[in-house]
């Protein structure tokens, strides 16, 4: 799982922990403390890799299970939205605020230390970039458009069950110029955004089809 170096601004490394630390930046974007940021992202990574494995066919049980518990109802002040998935929250001892892990807290501690195993001594330069492209977006549109920012930077792999763990190549420039298009000025994923408020303020009068068009923040994980 740990990183390679295959240049100078990329390395070899699998997707859930890039997805990992890049939901913890956007947390911490948002104002969420660091330990909230590990947490949350965990639960982000989790409900992804998930979705992931129903689509393969290789989902267990247990991965069912969870994702039930997650739908079921919960009192809306104990819950944060973040990069599409609404999260249950949950007191530890301490009284700190973290993710809920099945009906109780998710620890940080682990997250931290599976981030900086996956990185290693590239970690700074990665957690760097990401900072750099959440810095570029307001921070509640980065959690509206940030699932699909990482779609646009996030490793390739193949998209059948050979890629299920497989290493693929993260690009560091990828990364920082994910939110700009060709003429280094432009949104590139927010165009989907541009055509919801466009659809909203002038309905009929958009470009692109936008019919039968599920929300961004509802269909990141289906």
């Amino acid at each position: 799982m740990d990183a390679a170096t295959t240049g100078p601004n990329a390395i070899q490394v699998n997707r859930a922990p890039v997805l990992t630390l890049w939901a913890s930046v956007v947390a911490e974007r948002l104002g969420h403390p660091p330990d909230l940021a590990l947490s949350l992202a965990k639960s982000v990574a989790g409900t992804a890799a998930r979705a992931k494995a129903r689509r393969l066919g290789i989902a267990e049980e247990s991965d069912q299970a969870k994702d039930r518990h997650d739908a079921a109802p919960a009192p809306p002040q104990r819950t944060t939205l973040l990069l599409g998935k609404q999260i249950r929250l949950s007191i530890d001892k301490d009284g700190g605020v973290l993710a809920d892990a099945g009906g109780k807290p998710e620890p940080a501690g682990p997250v931290r230390a599976y981030i900086s195993k996956a990185f290693g001594e590239h970690l700074a330069a990665v957690r760097g970039a990401m900072e750099d492209l959440a810095s570029q977006l307001d921070p509640q549109e980065l959690n509206r458009i940030g699932f699909r920012l990482y779609e646009h930077f996030r490793p390739e792999v193949p998209p059948d069950a050979r890629g299920w763990g497989a290493k693929g190549l993260l690009d560091l420039d990828r990364i920082r110029t994910a939110g700009r298009g060709s003429d280094g000025d432009r949104r590139l994923i927010p165009t989907a955004l541009l055509i919801d408020r466009c659809t909203k303020a002038r309905p009929g009068l958009c470009p692109g089809p936008t019919k039968g068009r599920r929300p961004l923040e509802t269909h990141l994980f289906q």
